[in-house]
């Protein structure tokens, strides 16, 4: 195994030294010239423990997005600045670090804010209306999407009914501030990709869609999944976890992935969401950058 891994950084570039070297190599190290048919973002998730650790703060994530990897869009995760949605005055300044470093803001995963999918009146009620500041504070930081999430408990028809009427509403709330409402395949009936798109088909609003991750469809097909949700995509989330000595993410065929992406004509972000721990974070990053690279230029 640990030769293998030392074989895949070779291929990186990184070497023995690993990412040692990484802040000395230069941008184009990393990035593919040639015009792809998406843009690259990364999810502020791929680097969960660096800022769990303290290594890193949310603060600093643009500037590290930007200038250790090359890439200028990013993806927030609200976990890291869950107290922050109303203080314009740390949105101000993750504003600036962001334009500073020529980065754009994407969007926000909310979580810990209320199910979609609950089937209690009252309880959907304070998770629409907890969605509320995270929608301004998209806003304010020049995203054009809030992540959500429709989990709940009951049966599929009951939650089906509850999210769509809970998405509806924090839909036209995000309509009025230019907001999309997206739901990730993120664990339970919405990892279910024929129940997720019954569901945004029910809300059948432009600004309500889906946010499709490659990893996350446990018992469902991940391929059937992807074009289950890609006609209501807003986001794609680009997840690995382990690469072959080719590069490739050991378990995900991500030219087939890709492919439905370009053929449902999407031209967004692909945002990197590396969640393994055979390599660290950061060479999960690079690998995953590299290998949305490769595909790229096959498709494009």
């Amino acid at each position: 195994m640990e030769n293998n891994r030392r074989k895949f950084l070779k291929q990186l570039g990184l070497g023995a030294l690993g990412l040692t070297v990484l802040p000395a190599l230069p941008f184009e190290s990393f990035g593919a010239k040639d015009k792809m048919f998406f843009k690259i973002s990364l999810a502020e998730w791929s680097l969960h423990r660096t800022l769990r650790d303290g290594k890193l703060t949310n603060m600093e994530f643009p500037e590290i997005a930007a200038k250790k990897y090359g890439i200028h869009a990013v993806e927030y995760v609200n976990q890291f600045f869950k107290d922050k949605a109303l203080d314009y005055k740390y949105l101000r300044e993750l504003n600036q670090r962001a334009k500073d470093n020529g980065v754009t803001n994407v969007l926000i995963m909310v979580d810990g804010e209320g199910n979609m999918a609950d089937i209690d009146q009252k309880t959907r009620d304070k998770a629409v209306e907890n969605h509320y500041k995270w929608v301004e504070a998209a806003k304010f930081l020049g995203c054009h999407t809030i992540r959500v999430n429709a989990a709940g408990k009951g049966t599929p028809e009951e939650m089906k009914d509850a999210a769509i009427d809970s998405l509806g509403r924090l839909s036209e709330f995000g309509a009025a501030h230019g907001i999309n409402v997206v739901v990730e395949n993120h664990g339970g009936l919405s990892s279910d990709g024929q129940w997720l798109s019954s569901v945004l088909a029910g809300v059948n609003m432009k600004n309500c869609g889906s946010l499709p991750d490659f990893g996350n469809f446990y018992e469902y097909d991940r391929y059937q999944g992807v074009i289950d949700l890609m006609p209501f995509a807003k986001g794609v989330s680009a997840k690995t976890h382990d690469f072959d000595e080719d590069g490739n993410e050991s378990k995900i065929d991500y030219l087939r992935l890709m492919k439905t992406v370009k053929d449902a004509g999407y031209r967004g972000h692909v945002g990197i969401e590396y969640e393994g721990d055979t390599l660290s974070e950061e060479e999960g990053i690079i690998a995953t950058k590299k290998l949305l690279e490769k595909v790229g230029r096959q498709l494009s």
